[in-house]
């Protein structure tokens, strides 16, 4: 079997349940949203990580790839019954992994800078390409009735959460001091000068 197929070679493509739709279709860039951030965890799991964080992201990959399959069924098809489907319940679950990390840390005193060590570096990235998944699902959800569950837009909006934590907690455990935004570094301008 060959990887290419050609099927995609005018812009469109197959989803679940053999609907045929335009590869820059909302449903479609949102699967793409997700696919990126599922390789954006890929990524921060090729840094050393502190203890707990691999397993932690391995399961997230995981339902990152669900979330993906869910995604990638039209709306008008039966879903298979081998699909998995997210469990509302891991949104509080995700809280409460939340939590007990944001326990070990220093309280926040402003807004922090994305930098650090490699893999928080990694996981602002992945943070912010999890927002962007976010805001691709959030239009599917109001452009397609009957469109995926209800729980993706949550859980997609913990997980954001949790990965600005996991970034924390990467920061601390390898000794960096986190960046605090200093507003008086920020160059104002006050516009033409007449």
């Amino acid at each position: 079997m060959t990887v290419y197929t050609r099927s995609g070679d005018r812009g469109e493509t197959d989803l679940i349940g053999g609907a045929r739709v335009a590869k820059d279709a909302v449903r479609v860039e949102a699967c793409g949203a997700v696919d990126e951030l599922n390789s954006s965890l890929g990524q921060v799991r090729a840094e050393p990580l502190p203890e707990g964080i691999d397993p932690l992201l391995d399961q997230l990959q995981h339902e990152l790839f669900a979330l993906s399959a869910e995604l990638a069924t039209a709306c008008t098809a039966a879903a298979p019954s081998a699909l998995p489907r997210l469990d509302p319940s891991r949104v509080e679950s995700m809280e409460a992994t939340i939590d007990r990390y944001a326990a070990e840390l220093p309280p926040l005193e402003g807004f922090i800078l994305p930098a650090g060590p490699p893999a928080a570096a990694a996981l602002h990235v992945a943070r912010t390409v999890c927002r962007r998944a976010e805001r691709r699902v959030v239009a599917l959800v109001r452009r397609e009735a009957g469109g995926p569950s209800p729980v993706l837009v949550p859980y997609l909006n913990r997980l954001s959460d949790l990965l600005f934590v996991l970034a924390r907690t990467v920061c601390v455990e390898a000794g960096h001091r986190e960046t605090l935004w200093q507003k008086d570094r920020f160059v104002a301008t006050t516009g033409p000068k007449e």
